[in-house]
């Protein structure tokens, strides 16, 4: 397909039926390895699509979540180390953190002619910080829902699909592409886009610390902060930054692009952003290509791995989550939500 002049090769459901998906995993036990953020959707998506499935969980209250989705302990459901021994493609949805601790004991089960399956590129890409560095003897492969397991599980009971990418890293068995595109339409996929672990990992984690989560957060609070600080009300300066932003224009430049909507916004508006928007981007170039070195270095990465392996990480991470829940610009929010029309 032509992105902007530039050709990408895409699968879709067309070209890979869920039909052909079945015949290529008929003889394959599926092994889910984790029930946290990912494996609760891709697990269910691809028992609901006729695949031979089971998953690996350490016992507690995600165990309880997969036995009220419907796992049955001792037959579909299982420790990790019993999964992953009876897989014969192990699909490892546990987290970055999880994947390092869990990782010598996975190893030992996988025999030649496995498949090992990632959703993420991260613990591959930076295998000299995590030690993931598998035999070459399996196959090692991705598929990346472009969105939360939550988003997955959802449109595919939507009869939708969320769209993937995926890659094969290592190919042992000459398989390895049907298999992850096989295992890319069964957990319920759209279009699916070629990419490689290491471009995932790095686009992944250059987009969640920029435009996606950390940039959008800064950007936002520094214009609140700004309105308040001219004396503008919390409710003004939270409806000129956030709530019009989300509300209104985001919906019009997501379904028709951001020319289309500055063509349906105001002329003071146009002149303004126009004028304006090449000075953001100066601005703001200069760090993201900081953070893009950095995450492509492996220096987030090692970050990542220091923070989330400190025993007390969910205490201090709930402390930051609570400030930034109860700073004034998100207690703003609680209010102006449930003045919305469809609230009232």
């Amino acid at each position: 397909m032509n992105f902007g002049g530039v050709i990408e090769n895409v699968m879709t459901r067309e070209e890979f039926p869920l039909e052909k998906a079945r015949e290529i995993l008929k003889n394959e036990t599926i092994a889910v390895i984790g029930y946290g953020v990912q494996g609760p959707g891709q697990s269910l998506n691809l028992r609901d699509n006729g695949f031979n499935v089971i998953v690996g969980q350490r016992e507690g209250k995600t165990y309880d979540k997969a036995v009220a989705d419907g796992w049955i302990p001792g037959k579909t459901l299982f420790s990790i180390e019993e999964a992953a021994e009876r897989g014969t493609i192990v699909m490892c949805l546990l987290s970055d953190a999880a994947v390092m601790s869990v990782w010598p004991t996975l190893q030992k089960h996988l025999k030649p002619g496995n498949a090992l399956y990632f959703s993420h590129g991260f613990a591959i890409t930076w295998n000299d910080r995590t030690g993931c560095v598998p035999a070459k003897d399996i196959d090692v492969i991705m598929v990346a829902p472009k969105g939360s397991g939550t988003s997955l599980r959802t449109m595919f009971l939507e009869g939708r699909g969320l769209n993937s990418s995926y890659a094969v890293y290592q190919d042992a068995t000459g398989r390895a592409m049907d298999r992850t595109l096989a295992l890319g339409i069964g957990i319920g996929s759209g279009y699916l886009f070629e990419t490689t672990f290491q471009r995932e990992a790095t686009s992944d984690l250059t987009g969640e610390r920029g435009s996606l989560m950390g940039a959008i957060q800064g950007l936002l609070l520094a214009q609140y902060e700004v309105l308040r600080e001219h004396g503008h009300t919390p409710s003004e300066a939270f409806n000129e930054t956030v709530e019009e932003l989300t509300q209104s224009l985001m919906p019009l430049f997501a379904k028709n692009g951001m020319d289309w909507m500055y063509a349906n916004c105001s002329t003071t508006a146009q002149r303004g952003a126009l004028d304006w928007f090449p000075r953001f981007h100066d601005a703001v170039k200069p760090v993201m290509e900081w953070l893009y070195l950095s995450v492509k270095s492996g220096i987030e990465a090692q970050i990542s791995i220091d923070s989330n392996s400190k025993p007390d990480y969910r205490v201090g991470l709930e402390k930051e989550l609570k400030a930034m829940r109860e700073s004034e610009m998100w207690q703003t929010a609680v209010t102006v939500r449930k003045l919305r029309p469809e609230n009232n």
